[in-house]
């Protein structure tokens, strides 16, 4: 266990960035799954532009790496066109 102040006050506010990391990635995820699992064109479309904002959002923050997300907005984007 930590000893210093500061390295307390580190375990605590890692703790909070973990919980709300996993619940934006894991929100993010649902999403993708509920695009992957559309099968009309149209409610894929309007839910395309909030997932890839979220994407990116993650690829910011280093939740998730720069080239996965851009794989992923590829990938959701292509999913989308062909239905």
């Amino acid at each position: 266990m930590a000893n210093h102040k500061s390295a307390l006050k580190r375990i605590r506010s890692n703790e909070k960035r973990r919980v709300l990391n996993k619940y934006q990635h894991k929100t993010t995820r649902n999403a993708i799954k509920a695009i992957r699992l559309a099968t009309v064109k149209a409610e894929a479309a309007a839910k395309l532009p909030t997932v890839i904002s979220m994407i990116d959002k993650l690829a910011k923050k280093n939740i998730i790496h720069a080239n996965k997300a851009s794989n992923l907005k590829s990938k959701l984007t292509k999913l989308v066109a062909s239905l």
